[in-house]
């Protein structure tokens, strides 16, 4: 688990590998990650939109950037916290992911970033 704390907000993230299928003539090599925000700041805050760079080990970079996670803009009151899972798809056994939240803090109703610790993807048949 990889954890970084950007103005009061605390983001884990954990991965995990979830197999591998081929698409297209093609293998792909599908990842899993769990995030959990929690608001460890004393005023209440909004995540509004999401930024994610995505690599892989053959040099492939992805940009993934929309609106809130899997649909959701959730609103964290001080000490909550919002969990939600996702995945990716990757054309090597190794990759790595990084990124940042967009988020409004509902006291100052300042915009404010809060970094998504970088955090790698691996294959477990891949290490060896």
């Amino acid at each position: 688990m990889v954890q970084k704390v950007t103005c009061g907000i605390k983001i884990s993230v954990e991965t995990n590998f979830e197999g591998t299928f081929y698409k297209n003539y093609k293998i792909h090599f599908a990842f899993g990650y769990r995030v959990t925000i929690e608001n460890q700041s004393k005023d209440s805050v909004q995540l509004t939109s999401r930024f994610w760079n995505i690599k892989d080990a053959l040099k492939d970079t992805e940009i993934v950037q929309g609106e809130g996670v899997i649909g959701k803009k959730p609103v964290l009151m001080p000490g909550e916290t919002h969990t939600y899972s996702s995945g990716c798809l990757l054309s090597a056994p190794f990759g790595s992911m990084s990124g940042y939240y967009n988020m409004v803090n509902f006291t100052t109703s300042k915009k404010f970033k809060v970094a998504i610790p970088a955090f790698k993807l691996s294959a477990p048949f891949a290490l060896n």
